[in-house]
């Protein structure tokens, strides 16, 4: 009689995130990055909304690293501390078009 109390219930099923993980940071390569992008967290009451312009440097700065193998002269090397994602897709897209709409035209 227990299992017909339980015809309702559903079961979990776990699922990985959607971007994946990516490798820690063991070099230090981006902490500069990571340590102004909590500063300015600390300095505006954790509101990361005034911390897009760090957060987006930071997160450049993962894309552009390797990990693992240090880079060689003739390139190559580890795994990226993050993937090579467009910034628009990471929700940085308003931040891009004031960048552009900054630069002067020639």
């Amino acid at each position: 009689m227990s299992t017909a109390m339980n015809f309702g219930t559903k079961s979990f099923k776990p699922r990985p995130p959607d971007k994946g993980a990516f490798p820690l940071d063991h070099f230090g390569e981006c902490s500069a990055f990571k340590e102004r992008f909590m500063e300015c967290l600390r300095q505006s009451g954790y509101e990361s909304g005034a911390c897009r312009q760090r957060a987006m440097a930071y997160l450049e700065c993962r894309m552009e690293r390797q990990v693992g193998v240090r880079p060689r002269p003739g390139g190559g090397g580890g795994v990226q501390l993050m993937a090579n994602e467009p910034l628009e897709k990471l929700g940085f897209k308003d931040l891009i078009d004031e960048k552009s709409e900054a630069k002067p035209e020639k």
